[in-house]
C-alpha cells in the first residue's frame, strides 16, 4: 500500500478498540459539527477531539461526508431506542380503536418522550442540540435530514397525524390535521432549536429537571385542552368529517 492510500477496515478485523474507537470518533464529530458546522469542522480536528490519529479516522470512514452520515445515523438510532416503545403504544391504541381519552394520552406520551430527549438527553450534550439546530436550519448537507426524517421523524409524524385524525375526525392528510400536528410539536421545539432566545425570555440559564417538568406540565395541559376541544368539535359536526386520503406523513403500503 502506498503512502497516500487510505486503509480500509477489513470485514473481520479492525483497530484494537474496534467499535469503541469508531463511536468515539462519531461523538467527537457530533460535537464539532454542532460547534462549527459541517464546512468548518475538519477531519483532522475531529480525530484530535476523539483522541486518535488521522489514519484511525480514515480506517473507519471514507471522507468527511461519511462521518457526517454516521453522526446522523447514531443520533437517530440512539433516539429511536427510547421512542420506539412510545410509538408502538400509539400504534396499539389505534389498532384497538381506543377511545378519545386513550388517543389523547397516547399523543401526549409521544410528546413527553420527545421532551425528555430534548431536555434530559439533549441538554446533557449541548452540541447534540447544536447539531440538530444546524440541521433544522438547512445549512448542513441534506443527508442528515434525510436520515433523521426516514428513521425518526416520519414514524413519529405518522403516529401523531393518525392520532389527531382519529381524535378530530378529519382525514390524516387534511392540511388542518398536519398544521395541528406541527403546532403541537412546536410548543417544545422552540426550546430545542432556539434555546438561547427562549432561555433569555424566561430569565433561565439552563433547563434543569425542575424547569423541564414545568415545561412538560404546561405543554401537557395545553395539548390536552386543545385535543379535547377538537374532539368536541368532531362530535358536534359529524357530517363534516372527511374520508382519509393519501398523506406524505403516512405509509399506505
Amino acid at each position: 500500500m502506498n503512502d497516500i492510500e487510505r486503509p480500509r477496515r477489513p470485514s473481520a478485523g479492525g483497530y484494537a478498540r474496534g467499535d469503541e474507537t469508531r463511536l468515539r470518533i462519531i461523538e467527537a464529530a457530533i460535537e464539532l459539527f454542532g460547534e462549527r458546522g459541517f464546512d468548518s469542522a475538519s477531519t483532522r480536528d475531529i480525530a484530535a477531539r476523539a483522541g486518535v490519529k488521522a489514519p484511525a479516522l480514515w480506517y473507519y470512514f471514507e471522507n468527511k461526508e461519511s462521518v457526517y452520515r454516521a453522526c446522523a445515523e447514531q443520533l437517530a438510532e440512539d433516539a429511536w431506542t427510547n421512542l420506539a416503545p412510545i410509538a408502538g403504544h400509539a400504534a396499539e391504541v389505534l389498532r384497538d380503536n381506543g377511545d378519545t381519552p386513550a388517543l389523547i394520552d397516547a399523543f401526549i406520551r409521544i410528546q413527553e418522550a420527545i421532551a425528555d430527549r430534548m431536555f434530559i438527553k439533549g441538554y446533557a450534550s449541548s452540541n447534540q442540540r447544536l447539531f440538530f439546530a444546524r440541521e433544522h436550519a438547512g445549512h448542513e448537507p441534506s443527508i442528515a435530514s434525510e436520515i433523521l426524517a426516514r428513521r425518526l421523524r416520519q414514524p413519529l409524524n405518522e403516529a401523531g397525524a393518525k392520532l389527531i385524525s382519529r381524535i378530530t375526525g378529519l382525514a390524516v392528510d387534511d392540511p388542518v390535521t398536519l398544521i395541528r400536528l406541527l403546532s403541537l410539536q412546536g410548543q417544545l421545539l422552540v426550546f430545542h432549536v432556539s434555546s438561547r432566545s427562549a432561555l433569555t425570555l424566561l430569565g433561565w440559564n439552563e433547563i434543569d429537571a425542575v424547569k423541564s417538568e414545568l415545561l412538560k406540565s404546561t405543554v401537557r395541559e395545553q395539548t390536552r385542552l386543545l385535543l379535547q376541544m377538537w374532539s368536541e368539535e368532531r362530535d358536534a359536526a359529524p357530517s363534516k368529517q372527511a374520508k382519509p386520503q393519501n398523506c406524505p406523513y403516512v405509509s399506505h403500503t
